[in-house]
């Protein structure tokens, strides 16, 4: 790759600059990605030579980053009251990286927040390269390329309150024109209602891997929902409008509810990705819990908060059959109800004594009763036992099953309710209960914002939304267990800081108020 002599000066330039202001840091190389250099020719920018292996592999970039349990899903998972990750021991510990976004004590060198940048940024360029008329894309080519590069800036806007964007023509010489959050919204909005028009129109599909006319109305539908904070002005029916064309492409709510994570195909999935869904299933359970596709047990990290477990109907001590109204809470198999079904693991939120496929009580690796506890000491200093563990994607189905859903109708049909109960118009408290009662849960009266953000909890806990709703509705930055006191009410921290590799590459971008 040739690069100009100056980009080689401003890189050493960045490096000595780090090694001088934050000496105490780690892993602060210039990476390539961090600015998204363009690979030099003397021609120039020709197109892209293969547009179908191109978007293949962006649509694969993409896929890998949602799989990961760290970077993406951690930035919008761990940072909540939903999920954290506790050191046990001195497992899960590495280096405070899980504690301090469960805390809110990230700094712009903390190295999720610096890859999870890298890697969105660059679909975006990728994107753009796939778009760019020399590279001679069909239209629906160019419509799957708008969406995904929609998709990425949307979270890139989102995280971090503005976009930066680097033209194909540029070279590595140029720094990227930073785009404000207005303009990114615009960017982003003008992408969705181009692609939409071009991307093909399905139901319910096992062919849902790919950009869709519903994909594209879900995610217009985030964006007008959470306009407020991009540009002020919140499109309350255009969410309406984007829902009601989901439900006329063939989506509907769903009824057996931990069936929609099954690889089967049903109504509520609009885009999945092929992504193994091992993480989601093996980085909560006991290192003892195990299946016959995975003999090496689970991994023993992932938790969530006791309040959060206490949003859902039911006896907060326990979660066996019949403890729970709610069919989302789930339920832990005893001696009872235990067998090659549900391979002894429940499903849902699993709390107490834990039982083997047989029907056996599980013990800990000391021989000890495998008893989850509601309670946790602390992000530090807890045993194997301490947290009540989620799943969600179930190992019976497989335990490294490529099937991890995106966007589902269930979300969307939340988001026309929650339209409706900001703009004042239609009955939200009815689609609320409509949702409720298809999963057992008791009816509602009148349905407050309060209510509603609890409700989008107990349906879509660790599908990637919390942070995105608790910001929304003004509660990222409360109160919550083991969040570090002087960071509760910083309103700052409501964006992440741009990494400092970022910054140090692209002089255009200025540094998040805060940091």
């Amino acid at each position: 790759m040739k690069k100009t002599f100056m980009t080689y000066l401003k890189s050493i330039f960045a490096i000595a600059l780090l090694s001088t202001v934050v000496a105490a840091c780690t892993n602060l190389e210039l990476d390539e990605s961090d600015s998204i250099f363009l690979e030099d020719t003397d021609e120039g920018f020709a197109g892209v030579a293969d547009v179908g292996a191109a978007l293949d592999q962006l649509y694969n970039d993409v896929r890998g980053q949602l799989e990961d349990q760290g970077n993406f899903f951690a930035l919008n998972e761990v940072s909540t009251d939903e999920t954290l990750v506790p050191t046990r021991g001195t497992d899960w510990g590495d280096n405070g990286i899980w504690r301090t976004l469960h805390a809110h004590t990230w700094s712009p060198t903390h190295q999720y927040i610096l890859s999870t940048w890298n890697n969105l940024n660059q679909n975006v360029f990728r994107a753009t390269q796939i778009i760019d008329q020399r590279s001679g894309p069909t239209a629906e080519q160019k419509a799957e390329a708008q969406f995904l590069r929609a998709f990425s800036m949307y979270f890139v806007l989102d995280m971090w309150g503005v976009a930066p964007f680097r033209e194909v023509d540029e070279g590595s010489d140029v720094d990227p024109r930073v785009l404000s959050a207005a303009e990114a919204y615009d960017f982003i909005l003008q992408d969705l209602t181009e692609a939409r028009d071009n991307l093909p129109v399905r139901g319910p599909s096992a062919d849902n891997n790919r950009a869709s006319r519903a994909a594209a109305n879900f995610m217009l539908a985030k964006l007008y929902l959470n306009a407020q904070r991009y540009n002020g002005n919140p499109n309350y029916q255009g969410v309406i409008t984007a829902v009601d064309a989901i439900a006329a492409d063939g989506y509907a709510l769903e009824t057996g509810y931990f069936d929609i994570f099954k690889e089967d195909v049903d109504n509520e999935t609009i885009w999945f990705v092929p992504a193994s869904v091992g993480n989601r299933i093996w980085n909560g359970l006991h290192y003892n819990q195990n299946s016959p596709d995975n003999e090496g047990g689970g991994w023993n990290g992932f938790t969530t908060l006791a309040e959060f477990y206490d949003s859902f109907e039911g006896n907060p001590n326990s979660n066996y059959v019949g403890d729970a109204a709610d069919e989302r809470r789930g339920w832990v198999p005893d001696a009872s109800n235990a067998g090659p079904d549900n391979l002894g693991i429940g499903y849902g939120f699993l709390i107490g004594q834990q039982y083997n496929e047989d029907g056996s009580p599980l013990t800990n690796r000391s021989g000890a009763p495998l008893v989850f506890t509601r309670d946790l000491p602390g992000l530090s200093g807890n045993t194997e036992e301490t947290g009540i563990r989620i799943i969600k994607y179930h190992p019976v189905n497989g335990a490294f099953t490529g099937h991890e859903i995106v966007f589902r109708y269930a979300d969307a049909h939340l988001m026309k309710a929650e339209a409706m109960l900001r703009s004042g118009g239609g009955n939200a408290t009815a689609m609320v209960n409509e949702l409720r009662a298809l999963r057992g849960a008791s009816t509602l009266g009148n349905v407050s914002e309060a209510d509603l953000l609890a409700e989008r909890g107990r349906e879509l806990y660790v599908e990637f939304w919390r942070r995105n709703d608790l910001l929304r509705f003004g509660q990222f930055t409360r109160d919550w267990e083991f969040k570090n006191a002087e960071s509760v009410g910083q309103d700052y921290r409501n964006l992440y800081p741009i990494p400092i590799n970022a910054l140090l590459s692209n002089p255009n971008l200025v540094q998040n108020e805060g940091y």
